[in-house]
């Protein structure tokens, strides 16, 4: 989509001849109660299926587990999320189905506004704003219906809804496809991750790569400039980030840490509690920085694709290897010599590159669509608050 000429259409919006309108003269606040296991509904729309900024429900739960009443809703209907508001979640419900008791279920009334246009009105920081400010609560700030209702919105006549409405949902669905083979490639990449754990054989993961952990630094160690030492918090979707690392040491003041020394695309794996599994590959900028402990370092051998390597170790499989290792503490770490010991699919160095290869080819897809679906974003909210 042309950005120039998106934005040349959202000039020709201004506020003339726009009106004054309560929340209640747009939307209806529907409560039908239904006992989720009586209900003949398989679906259960919760808050924590619905994303902040999307009007797109990607997941959802099931009503057999459910206890206590809940609230139907109907395809079209809206589902807000009336706590913590600062999350800014709202969507549309696109089948008929049980949803939390914790949202509210919105109609519009298209006597005032129309169906098509509402969902862009929802998602505005005009209306978010003024939804965030009347919550109630500190822990879980909470919107009460009865006084969002009472809440007034200058609205365009229904014939800017209809011209708006159209090119927002343009933008929309170039967004929704991008997101859409996001998914596929995901898909994709999983299918030939269970394709090399179910159908090859095991060999430990030392066959494919020397392993290190990282070196215990007191925290006294660290200086404001030297030489960067990486740790966990530094990897993050599978890169290192430059100007998340702000410790670094004086090399002076230790002997023998050679080993722990980054090279440019080393593997590194976090060994600890909820980051465990977690992956990053050195950039170039970082090769000669040091490896913090509970991060385990992969010297992945030159005859070995490194593509291949990170796709085995990037995935559920490679993480239930990881699991059957956890130690007794609380934070559940592993070793390096546990890393070693972790099972990976068996191939020959010249499939290796084939399926490496293809991992490549995914993952810088999937850069491309993210980067895609960023900007998509940015101007979905950009041409909003044009309108509003």
């Amino acid at each position: 989509m042309n950005l120039g000429f998106t934005e040349a259409a959202f000039s020709k919006f201004d506020h003339v001849n726009w009106n004054t309108l309560k929340f209640s003269d747009l939307v209806e606040n529907i409560v039908e109660k239904v006992v989720p296991k009586e209900s003949g509904l398989e679906h259960y729309i919760g808050l924590e299926h619905l994303d902040s900024g999307s009007l797109h429900i990607r997941r959802f739960g099931k009503t057999e587990s459910l206890k206590g009443d809940k609230l139907k809703i109907y395809k079209g209907d809206f589902i807000f999320a009336k706590r913590n508001s600062y999350l800014k979640r709202v969507a549309i419900a696109d089948f008929d189905a049980v949803a939390s008791a914790h949202s509210l279920v919105l109609r519009a009334k298209p006597e005032n506004v129309l169906p098509e246009f509402l969902p862009f009105f929802l998602l505005s920081e005009i209306f978010w704003e003024r939804a965030i400010e009347i919550s109630v609560g500190s822990l879980s700030p909470t919107i009460n219906w009865k006084v969002l209702a009472k809440q007034e919105f200058l609205l365009p006549p229904k014939e800017q809804q209809a011209e708006i409405a159209e090119l927002l949902w343009i933008q929309d669905s170039l967004l929704q496809k991008k997101i859409s083979l996001l998914g596929k490639l995901n898909t994709l990449r999983r299918s030939m991750q269970k394709e090399l754990y179910c159908k090859k054989d095991k060999v430990k993961l030392q066959n494919y790569a020397s392993i290190f952990g990282g070196f215990a630094f007191s925290s006294n160690a660290f200086k404001n400039s030297g030489t960067a030492v990486i740790k966990i918090k530094n990897i993050v979707e599978g890169k290192i980030l430059v100007d998340d690392v702000d410790n670094h040491i004086n090399e002076g003041q230790f002997t023998n840490i050679d080993k722990f020394k980054l090279s440019t695309d080393d593997l590194l794996i976090a060994m600890t509690g909820a980051t465990l599994g977690k992956l990053g590959v050195v950039p170039e900028e970082f090769s000669g920085a040091y490896l913090n402990q509970r991060v385990g370092k992969l010297q992945i051998s030159e005859e070995v694709n490194r593509g291949f390597i990170y796709g085995i170790c990037d995935s559920e499989f490679f993480l239930l290897e990881l699991n059957k290792y956890i130690g007794e503490g609380a934070q559940g770490n592993i070793s390096s010599d546990d890393l070693a010991k972790c099972l990976v699919p068996k191939i020959s160095t010249e499939d290796t590159n084939t399926y490496g290869n293809k991992f490549d080819d995914i993952s810088s897809t999937k850069d491309c669509l993210k980067k895609d679906i960023s900007n998509l974003t940015s101007l979905q909210q950009s041409l909003i608050g044009q309108v509003f």
